[in-house]
């Protein structure tokens, strides 16, 4: 069997001012900073991680930075692994988003809003295909017994998932949460090709 945990990244200065963020250079708070050293702390004592796997986009990479204080383990930072790319949307509040872009509205508009693509950025559609193209080759590389852990974000991990519960694109995005420094553990089984959910959403440790 093998292990796969996904955590999301710290809190950021735009999460708490409730932005959207896409690839912006967002740091983390100082709540952000003590979120990772604690999930760190976690990971270390429940898991033997083999090697991390981590979005190249700031808040995550900071956020591994600091997980590897606990783990001892080689990463690779991936741009497969980042947020959707928000284009000229990125930056906006959520509230202003809603208001100026209602065409966006997951909730309102349902499957063509996830294929609906802002100017120089990503669809949710997009996001989809790059994050599950790039966990099933995940799966084919891992070993028998090995854990690896994945540092990524809300978006991604909500889409992998409805991916593996078998929910479209609004419902994944729409019907779970993810919340900072989560963590999601799926168990995959290499001779029937099954993945099975262990943990989702879990901030006991936050």
């Amino acid at each position: 069997m093998t292990a796969i945990v996904a955590v999301r990244h710290g809190e950021t200065t735009w999460n708490r001012q409730q932005r959207l963020q896409g690839w912006a250079p967002a740091p983390l708070t100082d709540l952000g900073r003590e979120q990772a050293d604690r999930l760190g702390a976690v990971l270390a004592e429940g898991y033997e991680i083999d090697r991390v796997l981590s979005s190249d986009l700031c808040r995550a990479e900071e956020t591994a930075e600091i997980l590897l204080e606990h783990v001892d383990a080689p990463v690779a930072f991936e741009s497969a692994w980042r947020e959707r790319d928000l284009g000229v949307h990125q930056g906006l509040s959520v509230d202003e988003m809603s208001e100026r872009f209602p065409e966006y509205d997951l909730g309102a508009v349902g499957p063509e809003a996830a294929n609906r693509r802002p100017e120089s950025g990503e669809s949710l559609a997009d996001v989809r295909e790059r994050v599950i193209e790039r966990w099933e080759t995940t799966l084919t590389e891992s070993e028998p017994g090995e854990t690896v852990l994945i540092v990524t974000h809300g978006g991604p991990i909500r889409l992998l998932l409805g991916h593996v519960k078998g929910l479209d694109i609004v419902e994944a995005i729409l019907e779970q949460s993810q919340e900072n420094c989560s963590i999601n553990e799926f168990a995959f089984d290499r001779e029937t090709g099954a993945v099975r959910i262990v943990r989702e959403n879990d901030t006991g440790h936050c």
